[in-house]
């Protein structure tokens, strides 16, 4: 018999993650209709394979940097789900003291950078982390995260073009799930195959199934192997889907419910848990006390939430400006 290509604790794990993820951002969407969390707020539901199959994949001082919709890659990242309701919050708990809300989750402990609320804004940081790693020799690979719409930004073309120059350690990841707020991909561009973009600057890309945390993990394990090794970087477009609108203020009223559905159907939550009942790594009993277990988490991190004080006004003159560099150790 084949060995298999994933062990049973790596399915479970990502089981337990993206249940986690799912679970903290539908009560994250109940929580908005409560007037807990106000501001913009970008749900993951449905890209949840796209962070479980990169958590999988890198090292322990790999760096992730990320757009707006970050709620998913935070808790990938490690950030405890009560730091991250904290911050929806608005409360001095949260993993950003409260000040940065929805879009702005950071937490250097934890070696993610953002949440950037800029479209495209991330895309060269991303490349100046690695160059930071690059730069103090260090084994580690920056995981720069961009949805389909910010490729259309100038950032991602100067980026790009320096990254490959200089063989900066990043792995760009394009999370397309179809839509750029409420505008589909072939209204943008007559490239809709996004991983073809990288042809430009001659750097390997890739165009990968994001809804399948086998192939995520297995390219961002060989993107990741290639940075290393010192030979630069590499485009990955992952094939994803969001099913609830752009953000919660979006009735998503540009699709079909049949496309919707088609998604829903591939639901990678749904797929995994299926495997591990098929291969027996866990009993349905097991698998209902992980969802519970689960929700009691979520549950717990709003009660820690509310039970959080919002941040006292001078809060807003701290944390602008640092001394030393973070990056670069004399």
């Amino acid at each position: 018999m084949a060995k298999a290509k994933h062990t049973k604790n790596t399915y479970i794990d990502w089981y337990k993650l993206m249940l986690l993820i799912r679970r903290f951002e539908e009560k994250s969407a109940q929580m908005y209709g409560q007037n807990k969390i106000r501001g913009f707020c970008h749900l993951y539901i449905g890209q949840e394979a796209v962070v479980a199959g990169m958590a999988s994949a890198k090292q322990e001082d790999d760096k992730v940097i990320t757009a707006y919709r970050d709620h998913g890659h935070a808790l990938a990242m490690g950030i405890s789900a009560n730091a991250v309701m904290a911050e929806l919050f608005g409360r001095i708990d949260g993993c950003s003291k409260g000040k940065g809300g929805s879009m702005h989750m950071f937490s250097k402990e934890h070696h993610f950078f953002g949440g950037h609320g800029i479209v495209g804004g991330q895309i060269p940081l991303g490349a100046g982390i690695a160059l930071a790693e690059q730069y103090k020799g260090t084994d580690n690979v920056c995981f720069c995260y961009m949805g389909d719409g910010a490729v259309r930004q100038g950032a991602l073309h100067e980026a790009f073009n320096m990254a490959m120059l200089w063989k900066l350690p990043v792995v760009f990841i394009c999370e397309n799930n179809n839509y750029a707020m409420g505008t589909s991909v072939e209204r943008t561009t007559n490239v809709v195959e996004i991983y073809k973009m990288a042809c430009s600057y001659e750097m390997p890309a890739e165009q990968i199934d994001g809804m399948s945390c086998e192939d995520v993990h297995d390219s961002m394990a060989r993107c990741a192997a290639r940075a290393r090794e010192g030979d630069g970087p590499t485009f990955v477009e992952l094939k994803t889907y969001r099913y609830r609108g752009h953000s919660m203020s979006d009735p998503a009223k540009y699709r079909t419910k049949e496309e919707v559905q088609d998604y829903r159907n591939v639901d990678p939550i749904e797929v995994v848990k299926a495997k591990i009942l098929k291969s027996k790594y866990l009993t349905q009993k097991q698998l209902d006390k992980i969802e519970e277990d689960i929700e009691n988490e979520v549950l717990a991190s709003v009660e820690f939430a509310d039970n959080s004080r919002f941040p006292d006004s001078d809060e807003l003159y701290k944390d602008v400006y640092v001394e030393d560099y973070p990056f670069i150790v004399e």
